[in-house]
């Protein structure tokens, strides 16, 4: 990495133009993960008033893990149990954690990653042995991209049973340990309990994980011994906190310097979700154009007149027009990595002087667009935001909004058609639901997510979720129910019929009475897929799936449902949804032939070779 003046241009595409502005001062900031770590339990008489203190060897390792857990935060726990996990299901399921029982580990990592996204409080996953561990990785690597906080509890193979083909052996004879049972890029901090001496270590650890403000996932694996073994160590009371870098005066005047040089645009993503405030104050005071990524919608109002657009996948064509009939001098980009599913790497989307890229991660910005000028600031968006607008003059207004150019909206009519178009179910989803609740709405990946990152208009954060990053399809039909759970109340999941055939939840709310709605796009086959193997040149592909009775199979579970077949049925339909109190599923016969929103993908992959 090269570090050069910012008003020096890189002379090819290898040169790395980021200048970073981090103070040497820092705060310590109290981001309390509990109010201790654990302390022995006292025990209580029969009326109730307290006796004298349990000594910490009466705790099994399991109990005083358990413990630990509740100090912590923790108030639920997903997973699917087994004989390894035994002694430490057996003791979650009697402590204060309330235990959510899956039908597979990778929908209860899932269902755990939205459930943290919904309400901030740290949540546990638990799996037994072997596949239990492997199945709940693909939900856990979802739970790191999306920068949540979980922690996976899993047995593993006792030490005298190891090397001998116990059943679902887990030990470094059956399985890779580095990645799984060792911190890196998918875990934090990860490793195994062998003694209850470890306790403290883990204990601090997972406390200061939690108290970052980044996402954190851990991952504890216990040997079944282990867990039923007792425990002669006390875990002291732990009080984490984190040292968090401050903004110098020196970079908020430089950075008030270069965005009061011209017109600047802000491009908002989900790191800045917690600065809606704050960023509109910086919008409406400066008339910057305002541009969101497709997980940062709603962070800023859609229908205010200063916004631009989504930018990247389903995305609208309002915000290329701005980038090229009204291009920026700069961008502010706050708390979004500009992957690419947000930007498409598109040179179009690069303002003449480069971006000031604010961002919690310092290993975020610059890495998108190695090539282009980059002022980086790591710090908290709210933090930075706050601070900026006290330097920021009265007024500078480098736009007039009336001139900005804006997403266009087509007005929708349904028809007597069969089947049901996907702009008719998107605008009916917009009135009844986004416009009419306070209901979660949650995108799967595929041209679900296209469509609803195209189609839906958000004017309030934490009401749209899509993962865009990893991208796993079966996110968001098991997702939902961690949502729904958090919330204590409705959350709507868009998806289509491969994801819900590939890996639903719907058993799991409906045993937890859970007020999960699945919206289902019915069009018999992986129709992302099929419609972008075509553009792409490539004929004569197998993408079809046998279509489904998608409400049969939700009743046969205990569910209810209603499938929709014509446009005129589908106001009806999802107004029955958002009305009942159980498990609900919209069976919608979709046409496959209408062309997703997915034209931007489409030139990202060819540019990187996916073409005939």
């Amino acid at each position: 990495m090269s570090v050069k003046p910012l008003n020096q241009t890189a002379n090819s595409a290898e040169q790395l133009t980021i200048k970073t502005a981090v103070s040497a001062n820092h705060t310590s900031v109290e981001r309390s993960a509990g109010s201790s770590i654990f302390s022995p339990p006292t025990a209580s008489t029969p009326n109730g008033k307290p006796s004298q203190q349990l000594e910490p060897t009466q705790l099994s390792v399991a109990q005083a893990v358990v413990k630990m857990l509740e100090d912590l935060g923790v108030r639920r726990a997903f997973g699917v149990s087994g004989g390894a996990i035994a002694p430490f299901w057996a003791t979650l399921s009697h402590s204060s954690i309330e235990v959510i029982h899956f039908r597979h580990e990778t929908g209860a990592a899932f269902a755990a990653t939205e459930a943290y996204i919904a309400n901030g409080e740290p949540v546990v996953v638990f799996t037994t042995t072997g596949p239990g561990i492997t199945n709940a990785l693909t939900g856990l690597m979802a739970a790191r991209w999306e920068g949540a906080k979980v922690i996976l509890l899993s047995a593993s193979t006792s030490a005298p049973q190891r090397g001998r083909w116990g059943c679902q052996e887990t030990s470094a004879y059956t399985m890779p340990i580095s990645g799984i049972f060792t911190s890196g890029p998918l875990f934090n901090y990860a490793t195994t309990l062998e003694s209850d001496i470890e306790l403290p270590q883990i204990a601090r650890r997972l406390a200061n994980g939690l108290a970052r403000p980044e996402g954190f996932v851990a991952h504890i694996s216990i040997p079944t011994g282990v867990q039923t073994s007792l425990s002669k160590v006390l875990v002291s009371r732990i009080q984490a906190t984190q040292t968090l870098a401050t903004l110098s005066e020196e970079a908020i005047a430089e950075c008030v310097q270069l965005l009061s040089e011209g017109p600047f645009a802000i491009w908002v993503g989900f790191g800045a979700r917690n600065a809606a405030k704050e960023i509109r104050k910086l919008v409406e005071k400066t008339g910057a154009g305002v541009m969101s990524s497709p997980r940062g919608k709603g962070i800023f109002p859609e229908n205010h007149p200063q916004f631009v657009g989504v930018t990247g996948v389903g995305g609208d064509d309002s915000v290329l027009t701005y980038m090229q009939e009204q291009q920026p001098l700069r961008t502010l980009v706050l708390g979004t990595r500009l992957s690419e599913p947000t930007s498409f790497w598109s040179p179009a989307m690069v303002p003449s002087r480069g971006f000031i890229h604010v961002d919690i991660d310092p290993e975020v910005p610059g890495v998108a667009y190695p090539s282009v000028e980059t002022f980086a600031i790591q710090s908290d968006v709210g933090l930075f935001v706050k601070v900026l607008l006290k330097q920021f003059p009265e007024r500078i207004n480098h736009f007039s909004p009336v001139l900005l150019p804006h997403p266009e909206r087509e007005v929708i009519h349904p028809g007597a058609g069969c089947p049901v178009r996907p702009e008719v179910l998107l605008d009916a989803m917009q009135r009844l639901i986004v416009d009419s609740s306070n209901a979660l709405v949650m995108a799967e990946s595929g041209n679900s997510l296209t469509w609803g990152n195209h189609m839906l208009r958000f004017d309030t954060p934490g009401r749209y979720r899509v993962s865009t990053g990893f991208g796993s399809m079966g996110h968001f039909v098991t997702g939902v129910v961690g949502a729904a759970l958090a919330r204590n109340g409705k959350a709507v999941a868009l998806v289509g019929d491969g994801a819900m055939l590939m890996n639903s939840e719907v058993s799991t709310a409906v045993k937890h009475q859970i007020p999960a709605v699945w919206i289902v796009l019915n069009d018999g086959g992986y129709n992302m897929c099929k419609q972008g193997m075509a553009l792409l040149g490539f004929k004569g592909i197998d993408g079809d799936v046998p279509q489904a009775d998608f409400v049969q199979i939700a009743r046969g579970m205990g569910a209810d449902g209603i499938r929709v077949e014509n446009e005129f049925d589908v106001e009806a339909a999802l107004e029955k949804a958002m009305a009942s109190p159980v498990p609900f599923v919209v069976d919608v016969v979709i046409d496959a032939n209408q062309p997703a929103p997915i034209g931007g993908r489409i030139k990202s992959l060819m540019s990187q070779g996916a073409k005939k």
